[in-house]
């Protein structure tokens, strides 16, 4: 059997030493609805009714990560993913929401930006 609840829920949560702030900069990116705005928990979505959410938890001892990986350093351990229309515009927006344009970029339809803690996440063209 196969893990579920009746609402179909999926969320993935990034570690910050300021959760409200990630949120909100997750919010200024994606345009999303602030669900939960504690100082150790703050959580986003498109909408109550999406089934999926972003959540922002409180990591007293979080270290930014470093990309691409270094030995020794913290690496990441997960990045987001994100379909855009138009590459340029999209890293624009990124970083006019706070977002930094990571200086090593593999591939040419992707843009790996780096959020205000430094998680990676990716702009893509399908």
């Amino acid at each position: 059997m196969a893990l579920r609840t009746k609402a179909h829920w999926f969320g993935v949560a990034l570690n910050s030493p300021d959760p409200r702030a990630l949120a909100r900069f997750y919010q200024r990116l994606l345009g999303w609805e602030l669900h939960a705005d504690e100082p150790t928990w703050a959580t986003l979505a498109p909408s109550k009714e999406a089934g999926y959410n972003l959540g922002f938890h409180l990591e007293e001892l979080y270290q930014r990560p470093v990309w691409p990986a270094e030995e020794g350093k913290p690496q990441m351990q997960v990045h987001l993913d994100l379909e855009v229309d138009d590459l340029d515009q999209a890293v624009e927006h990124a970083i006019d929401a706070g977002a930094e344009l990571a200086a090593y970029q593999p591939q040419e339809r992707v843009r790996v930006m780096l959020d205000p803690d430094g998680h990676p996440f990716c702009l893509y063209l399908d």
